[in-house]
């Protein structure tokens, strides 16, 4: 009786050993499975670019494909990238703890432990290595060898992020902007890969000019974002409860995975999935106009227009650069112009806007910056619209308006940045910065007709709709204050 209790235990511990070490590679199967589809998760993981970033609000799943991809890309079973053998990688959090409570948690619980060859601690014990700190994972890679996970902190300070050689580094959550730069050294000679995903608590840090707004211009540079509809792990009515009881601003961060400044997007009705398209070549009886904001030392934005019979504006053309002289622009203004088949008057001259500070002279200059286009064969018109405010409304309207009455061709990848990081700041004024594309942009819209028919709220104005929603912001802020 004694030597079955024995060996009824016996049995019951190697099925629970077996359990074990099936849980993590069974979980890895069904990532993905069982008729839940993360779409966007499986858009990063297939997005072949080497600098991967996925944007997303608390609960979204960003942390959960950060993992997956880790473990794919150690054990050499990814599916959709070319796999190596004997990998490196390093996995770097904000602190010791978090990578504990997080990232640690998280890929422990995607990894059989038969496929752990060794476990390197930092603080506890290897026998549970989830109760304590993680210095290295050396993980069975299917070629035969071995992968190393190694655990950073991002306190650690930049000198402890030198020297290796590295196959991928995984941020969880948003580095210091001197690591990430060092980790972008330590994957060149392997021509490795970063990938990162962070809920912007930071607001407009260094990952929102050189991730979120210069990704177009980037050929290697991608990123996703998640809310919290996106995940369809989470149960559908505890989202829709959590969405009411919780503010805008706060859903923005939480839910969107949105970077945020304390005055918001001037634009947020610009949405680039539905207003920048593919270039195509425009009818000549589309061709319209040329709109410049002139710049020396800053950059000159030039951008050509198109209208078709409907009314709708298409942004076809961009020519945007700094530090060069006015024949300088002239001559890649009338390269442009070539290249779009673009109409001349019948001497071979352009007609353009241009702001109407182009007519000053400095006691430096003989000649204004209007005179010079003169001169060089664009006829420009100073007499624009500068109107500031009413020009942002004209903007948020035809932005705003379904279908769209303004499209962007994807190649103008300045005016789509500016847009994407154009924001208001003390007071009603938007903040003076990278706004050249936006002020020509406003001068070619102020000099169309008006169409009769604006939506009732757009009548209104969007702009007092946003002005609105700050000053309640405000008041938040005072009651909680």
């Amino acid at each position: 009786m004694q030597e079955n209790i024995v060996e009824l235990l016996y049995k019951i511990k190697s099925i629970e050993s077996e359990q074990v070490k099936r849980r993590g590679s069974q979980r890895l199967l069904d990532y993905n499975a069982a008729g839940k589809v993360h779409l966007k998760q499986m858009e990063f993981h297939k997005c072949l670019k080497r600098n991967r970033w996925v944007f997303g609000g608390n609960r979204t799943g960003k942390t959960e494909c950060g993992a997956v991809e880790a473990v794919w890309l150690a054990r050499g079973i990814h599916p959709y990238r070319e796999n190596r053998a004997n990998v490196t990688g390093w996995v770097v959090s904000v602190s010791y703890e978090v990578q504990r409570e997080v990232a640690q948690a998280k890929l422990l619980s995607y990894i059989s432990p038969d496929w752990i060859a060794d476990i390197v601690m930092t603080a506890g014990r290897k026998d549970s290595p989830e109760n304590g700190i993680i210095d290295t994972l050396v993980i069975k890679n299917v070629f035969g060898g071995v992968s190393r996970i190694c655990f950073k902190s991002a306190d650690q300070g930049r000198e402890k992020f030198q020297g290796a050689s590295l196959d991928f580094v995984w941020f969880d959550e948003e580095p210091p902007a001197d690591i990430y730069e060092e980790c972008l050294m330590r994957v060149l000679d392997k021509r490795g890969e970063i990938f990162g995903t962070m809920t912007p608590l930071k607001g407009l840090s260094w990952v929102y000019d050189e991730i979120y707004i210069n990704a177009r211009q980037n050929p290697e540079v991608w990123y996703v974002q998640m809310e919290w509809r996106d995940n369809p792990y989470l149960n559908a009515e505890e989202v829709e409860k959590l969405i009411s009881a919780t503010s805008d601003d706060l859903q923005e961060v939480r839910r969107f995975g949105r970077f945020t400044s304390n005055g918001g997007q001037v634009f947020p009705e610009f949405e680039p999935s539905v207003h920048v398209i593919e270039p195509f070549q425009v009818p000549k009886e589309w061709q319209c106009n040329i709109s410049i904001d002139p710049g020396l030392n800053n950059p000159l934005s030039c951008h050509f227009y198109a209208v078709d019979g409907d009314g709708v504006i298409y942004v076809v053309g961009e020519h945007y650069e700094a530090k060069k002289d006015i024949a300088y622009h002239i001559g890649k203004i009338f390269a442009l112009a070539a290249s779009l088949d673009w109409h001349y008057d019948s001497k071979g001259r352009l007609n353009a806007l241009i702001d109407s500070a182009a007519e000053q002279r400095t006691l430096a200059a003989e000649k204004s910056v209007a005179e010079l286009f003169y001169e060089g064969g664009i006829l420009v018109n100073t007499k624009v619209d500068k109107n500031l405010f009413s020009g942002i409304s004209r903007m948020k309207s035809l932005f705003y308006e379904r279908p769209p009455r303004i499209y962007i061709f994807k190649n103008c990848v300045n005016m789509i940045r500016e847009l994407k990081g154009y924001w208001w700041g003390d007071g009603d004024r938007p903040k003076k910065r990278d706004d050249h594309s936006i002020d020509e942009l406003r001068y070619f819209i102020m000099s169309q007709p008006e169409p009769q028919k604006i939506l009732s709220e757009t009548r209104q104005t969007l702009i007092e709709r946003d002005k609105q929603q700050l000053i309640n912001k405000l008041k938040r802020q005072k009651f909680r204050g």
